[in-house]
């Protein structure tokens, strides 16, 4: 047997794991299933092991034992406000939850980041104003948005 990662990130579901994983990698581009391995269950096999953009993942449907909790999430870097929107749309509709600063919940109740890569970049400038501006933006907003994110961060210091 081929393992196609030595350490993978594993998310527990109660069932639907094939499901969530086919949806998660048509979500984000460069990835794929690699595995699926039945272990008995042919109507809801057990693990999936897959790839989210380079990132290896593994589902494993075996139950109620464990919960899902925001405690581990996927998080995303997106290119722009596009790829953002897109990404954040898909994972709202059909039954997901939107939170707060980036945060969502899909259906299957993974919670995920989803993460402008100008927002990183902003909380990194030396100047302290501009980290404390965007922060604050950013704690206002469910889906980022990198527009307003810039206008903060152009803000003039107040003094």
């Amino acid at each position: 047997m081929k393992h196609a990662a030595k350490v993978r990130t594993c998310l527990w579901f109660e069932k639907g794991g094939v499901e969530a994983a086919k949806e998660y990698v048509a979500l984000v581009p460069g990835s794929r299933i690699e595995a699926v391995r039945d272990n008995g269950q042919p109507d809801d096999p057990m693990i999936v092991e897959f790839n989210l953009a380079g990132a290896p993942m593994m589902i494993l449907t075996a139950g109620p034992h464990h919960k899902l909790t925001p405690a581990a999430s996927i998080s995303v870097l997106t290119e722009d406000q596009k790829e953002t929107d897109q990404l954040w749309d898909a994972l709202t509709g059909n039954g997901g939850e939107a939170g707060h600063c980036g945060w969502v919940v899909d259906r299957f109740g993974v919670s995920w980041q989803i993460v402008p890569k100008r927002m990183p970049d902003l909380l990194a400038s030396e100047d302290p104003g501009i980290v404390q501006r965007v922060s604050k933006a950013m704690m206002q907003m469910g889906k980022i948005d990198i527009a307003a994110l810039d206008a903060a961060a152009n803000e003039p210091a107040h003094g």
